[in-house]
């Protein structure tokens, strides 16, 4: 039976923004009604609303061996989905994180994935993205710098991803992608390949683009907020507040 599946990665030590007296993913930004009860809401179930909006039936956490207050907090569903965990024992990065939960993906499965201490927006911005294709939606951010800035051609083809370089060849960074167990399976083949040296997910979409292998981008990402740092999350705050007049305006 094919599944869709989202990937978290949650197993960073959180340091900009520590301390803290739980994980970073649980950091309360803005707030949710349980029945008719105004609740706090943890950072990271905004990216799992937006999975959900998806139709994602199963999801992945990659914590740490400490992060068990994640397990607690959410328990083994939401929604219609199911919830899993996989344990990385030492931190080495993204990919490292992400091909954790390999084990759990059949090739034909879609896999939505994106960082759990980011908001951005439309809500919808999942479904922006095609099935059966490995694809990255992209944000407009002022300091690209920051971020893994995303080089397309005129048909949306990626051409390079620029990790963190200063003077960035263009404003708009990947914030979430798609991709199929397929996809997932060679990404993780050719990590092994380079025996494990991509610590961030673009040095490896780079040199699988440069084998000839396409990836896809979806330049219609709106609003894009990093809650990592104190900056940021203030900025999240003043975006779900901006978000939430617009949305009293529509109604």
């Amino acid at each position: 039976m094919k599944h869709r599946w989202g990937i978290i990665p949650a197993a960073g030590l959180g340091t900009r923004i520590q301390p803290l007296a739980f994980s970073k993913e649980l950091l309360p930004v803005g707030t949710r009604l349980d029945g008719t009860i105004e609740r706090p809401r943890a950072v990271s179930e905004y990216l799992l609303d937006r999975m959900l909006m998806a139709g994602v039936d199963r999801i992945c956490f990659v914590i740490s061996p400490t992060k068990t207050d994640i397990v607690s907090y959410f328990g083994a569903r939401i929604g219609d989905a199911s919830i899993c965990y996989v344990v990385q024992q030492n931190p080495h990065g993204l990919c490292d994180a992400l091909f954790s939960a390999l084990p759990f993906i059949a090739p034909e499965d879609e896999i939505c994935i994106g960082l759990p201490d980011t908001i951005w927006f439309p809500a919808q911005g999942f479904e922006l993205l095609p099935d059966g294709q490995f694809s990255f939606l992209l944000f407009p951010v002022d300091r690209p710098e920051l971020f893994d800035a995303v080089l397309t051609d005129d048909r949306g083809q990626v051409q390079r991803i620029q990790v963190k370089e200063p003077n960035a060849a263009s404003h708009w960074i990947w914030g979430a992608f798609k991709l199929t167990g397929s996809h997932f399976d060679a990404l993780h083949r050719l990590w092994i390949e380079r025996r494990g040296s991509d610590e961030y997910l673009g040095t490896l979409v780079n040199e699988y683009i440069a084998r000839g292998e396409p990836a896809h981008a979806v330049a219609r990402g709106e609003v894009y907020v990093d809650v990592g740092t104190l900056h940021g999350y203030r900025e999240a705050v003043r975006v779900l507040s901006e978000q939430a007049v617009a949305h009293e305006l529509a109604s």
